[in-house]
């Protein structure tokens, strides 16, 4: 997983409420068995229309999407957040998210970032035409104009998320004492160790 320090461009101004997960990424694509090419199903409906935000030359490729309240709910499909990361989005700004989505979000490396909704209406008004920072180390979200949003996260996404540490890389970040432990078990309980190894 990519560490996630400050996540910093155009942002898609989509502000939609109850995006649930179907329309993240259809239940079609659920058969795949690898997250690549995911993106190209990403929001495959609403993509359907010339017009839509996501392929327009202006928005395409931004790391940043601005959604509405209850962003994620629906199905619990992890190829939601995989959907959103093969699409280019590194982080979603709304009022609010479904538990679950965030859970999948956070673990796949994608910062949720919960705002109130005049933010998130300030934030549509300048994803039109200007860039969007979030920082991550100062919990901030800030716009050319001197806009300054503060935002809560927990302190352990957030050392995850800093750190790219997902839960193989947590397990791994603790090597040296697991070695450690398995080292004094075996010696104080041989027993054990000689069944494993048969």
């Amino acid at each position: 997983m990519e560490p996630v320090k400050e996540v910093a461009g155009r942002a898609i101004p989509f502000g939609r409420k109850n995006v649930d997960t179907d329309v993240i990424i259809p239940a079609h694509w659920l058969k795949t068995i690898t997250r690549d090419g995911l993106g190209r199903g990403a929001f495959e409906a609403l993509r359907q229309d010339p017009d839509n935000l996501f392929d327009s030359p202006e928005f395409k490729g931004s790391p940043i999407l601005i959604a509405g309240d209850n962003f994620g709910c629906g199905s619990s499909r992890e190829h939601a957040a995989w959907a959103l990361l093969d699409l280019g989005i590194t982080a979603v700004i709304a009022p609010s998210f479904s538990d679950i989505f965030s859970g999948n979000a956070f673990k796949n490396g994608i910062l949720t970032v919960v705002l109130p909704q005049a933010a998130i209406d300030r934030l549509m008004e300048v994803a039109q035409t200007d860039p969007v920072t979030i920082d991550l180390e100062s919990q901030t979200v800030t716009t050319p104009f001197q806009d300054r949003f503060s935002f809560e996260i927990d302190p352990f996404r957030k050392h995850c998320l800093l750190n790219g540490l997902d839960e193989v890389g947590l397990t791994l970040a603790r090597g040296d004492a697991i070695s450690d432990y398995e080292n004094k078990s075996a010696g104080e309980t041989p027993w054990l160790a000689k069944g494993v190894a048969a």
